[in-house]
């Protein structure tokens, strides 16, 4: 269940490891794609088309596993039956022998009036999309616009979240709006104001302190103002209200602060921990039979750090655990003992487009074009397809050759869309729900 980093990676290996006519292999997953997460601010910025990051499933994988077009909405670990809403809206139940949940994640949002209908978030690629659209409108809305107070509005953008989704998004589309300025010679470049700001007191804490003040220190320079221990107090269409009082024209809200795992975690009786389903080192869902969970969904211990930490929503984290579940549930097809997953961490990457950005790759701190090398060339290499790479290298080049375009691509609706429009977290049943089909379907024989 899933088709993100967890999901393809248990797939591939089960393709490849377990005999033709052993078992049958079955993927849930509502597109056709595998995304390419990290590099979602490249394609909001306009540096990689949405197809460069959209891998497909159809050229990443052999031809043994049948892929039902939809997504799960629940799961009876009793009768071994995952209930599945396909893209046309039909309801299909799908007995099964070991069920694999890699379902991902959402945007993690909070009880902030205004919130859910006025933010967008950065978690999908139609989102991705979608921001492009809308960011390249407003400069286009307040080049023609004689209202002072409208363009105001139009041209300060906010993004909440100091993470890595945060940083990189903010970075990315400041870059766009910096070079968009000589297409938009009417417009002031003092009047475009770009804001990140973040409840945590330091910037992506996983790099250091260090490289966290450098990469400070770059958005800073770059004329983005860095908020710390400051988030939204409230969200309307032309303003947004911080926790410090402050009350600023508004009408661009990017939300990526934090992810929390799909509600379909939420739908089992089992135990959890920060809404992450809790497994044994093997990524088995110990209550449940025949259950294994990963990536964003599950709360695996790590072993490297012992005591009660547990591995972080990365993915990294998730490739891995797709490959040891793989090979657990071949294990138990083989009445094999199954192995525990421990990791070494690689380092951490971070483009802030450009020359800018900095890197800790095997703990090595870098910064500049040396950390941009790095950090390209990881996510290049971590592509599923020889394909996928080719288009993102053509895209990285012809972005370095002849610059931005500042075309809207018709994703720009009249309604905005909101993050529940894009992510669809109202689409999964309740437990009791789940049991009372399950007992329909045993009752029909």
């Amino acid at each position: 269940m899933g088709a993100g980093f967890a999901g393809v990676a248990c797939v591939r290996r089960l393709e490849r490891k377990l005999v033709p006519g052993e078992a049958e292999i079955c993927l849930v997953t509502p597109f056709s794609y595998q995304l390419y997460l990290p590099l979602l601010p490249q394609v909001a910025s306009g540096v990689l088309t949405p197809q460069s990051v959209a891998v497909s499933l159809r050229r990443s994988k052999k031809h043994r596993t049948r892929i039902v077009p939809g997504g799960a909405i629940g799961v009876d670990p009793k009768a071994k039956i995952c209930v599945v809403r396909k893209i046309t809206g039909e309801i299909v139940d799908l007995p099964y022998d070991y069920i694999v949940l890699a379902p991902g994640s959402i945007t993690r949002t909070f009880d902030i009036p205004g919130l859910l209908d006025n933010a967008r978030g950065m978690k999908t690629l139609a989102e991705a999309a979608y921001i492009r659209d809308h960011v390249i409108a407003q400069l286009d809305l307040a080049d023609a616009s004689a209202d002072e107070r409208e363009r105001e509005s139009r041209l300060r953008f906010v993004v909440v979240g100091g993470g890595y989704a945060g940083t990189e998004t903010a970075a990315s589309l400041q870059r766009l709006t910096d070079h968009a300025l000589r297409r938009y010679p009417r417009l002031d470049p003092k009047q475009i104001k770009w804001h990140l700001i973040d409840i945590a007191p330091k910037l992506m804490p996983e790099l250091g302190d260090r490289l966290g003040r450098t990469a400070l220190g770059i958005l800073r320079k770059r004329g983005i103002e860095v908020s710390l221990g400051v988030s939204v107090a409230k969200a309307g269409p032309e303003e947004v209200t911080f926790t410090d009082g402050r009350v600023l024209p508004c009408r661009t809200l990017i939300w990526t602060a934090g992810v929390a795992a799909s509600p379909l975690v939420s739908t089992f009786d089992a135990d959890k921990v920060r809404g992450r389903l809790v497994v044994s080192p093997e990524l088995r869902v110990t209550a449940l039979d025949g259950v294994f969970a990963l990536g964003d969904a599950a709360a695996a211990p790590d072993l490297t750090k012992g005591g009660d930490a547990i591995c972080p929503p990365t993915a990294q984290h998730a490739l891995r655990q797709g490959r040891t579940a793989a090979d657990n549930v071949i294990a138990a097809v083989r009445r094999q003992p199954l192995r525990r997953y421990e990791h070494k961490d690689l380092g951490l990457v971070v483009d802030l487009g450009g020359r800018d950005a900095v890197s800790k790759p095997m703990g090595v701190e870098l910064r500049g074009m040396p950390a941009q090398a790095v950090a390209r060339g990881y996510h290049w290499s971590a592509l599923q397809t020889n394909v996928a790479k080719a288009r993102v290298l053509t895209n990285w080049v012809l972005n370095a050759v002849a610059g931005d375009d500042f075309v809207r691509t018709g994703f720009q609706a009249q309604k905005p869309a909101t993050l529940h429009d894009f992510e669809y977290t109202d689409a999964y049943l309740t437990p009791d729900q789940v049991r009372e089909h399950a007992r329909t379907l045993i009752a029909r024989g």
